[in-house]
């Protein structure tokens, strides 16, 4: 069942997504290659969410035991944070969800850590693309995979796979709600989209090939060629005047 929001759940939704927003700001400016660990970033990030009297949506959900996703080079999304120390030329996911007043917000960045290959810059900037292209179909009237189409299509014009077994969600007082929202597919179909509805748009792309599997750890995900991957998200709801961004970090420009 897809639930649909008023106009005051959408601004507690943007309360919660503009700390989810904070956050992810602060961790990006901490990194310093060769020094900083993935446990660092997730000991700031609790900290951070605390500040605004937030809680980690991640944080016990389904036993998972941090505060936020940490995926760095090959890892697709939901690596446990660690000691693992972060070097130059690593990219890194970064997946922060949290919840405040009851109404949860969910977005996620990919970061370069100081000078990385040109193939990593690429994968980063198209992936970010396909957000954006993804979030620009979140139109009333249209499809849920008029959005689906739009990722694949932006990622695979630029020499890129998206992966297939990981969808984005429906997004409200649950961490994920339904709708489902795949990154791949034919445009045109699945339920129509209505004002109100409030997803989690979350493309992630791989350099290599689209397959993934699970490590050991029954958590952090990997493309099977190990080759890299990147990941961004945003929380958007579904207006009568357009896709509303509501994870925007300051600065961000919606495209």
């Amino acid at each position: 069942m897809i639930i649909l929001k008023s106009g005051n759940e959408i601004e507690k939704m943007r309360a919660a997504g503009k700390v989810v927003a904070a956050a992810l700001v602060e961790l990006e400016a901490s990194i310093v290659p060769g020094k900083t660990t993935t446990m660092e970033l997730d000991c700031l990030a609790e900290a951070v969410l605390g500040r605004y009297g937030a809680i980690p949506s991640f944080k016990g959900y389904k036993a998972y035991p941090n505060a936020i996703c940490i995926a760095v080079n090959e890892e697709v999304v939901h690596g446990i944070p660690g000691p693992r120390r972060l070097e130059e030329g690593d990219i890194v996911g970064i997946d922060v969800g949290a919840i405040l007043d009851g109404y949860q917000a969910d977005a996620a960045i990919t970061v370069a850590v100081g000078r990385v290959s040109p193939e990593a810059e690429g994968l980063i900037r198209v992936t970010r693309g396909a957000l954006f292209a993804g979030i620009r179909k979140a139109r009333v009237g249209g499809r849920l995979t008029d959005i689906s189409h739009a990722i694949q299509g932006y990622a695979e014009e630029h020499g890129f796979s998206v992966v297939r077994e990981l969808v984005g969600h429906g997004i409200g007082r649950d961490m994920h709600e339904d709708p489902q929202v795949p990154n791949f597919g034919r445009p045109g179909r699945g339920p129509r989209l209505r004002e109100g509805m409030t997803l989690a748009i979350e493309p992630m792309v791989n350099a290599g090939a689209y397959q993934i599997e699970s490590l050991p750890d029954g958590w952090t995900i990997v493309t099977k060629d190990r080759s890299l991957s990147a990941h961004f998200e945003h929380t958007v709801a579904v207006t009568k005047d357009g896709p509303d961004i509501l994870t925007l970090r300051p600065g961000e420009t919606a495209g």
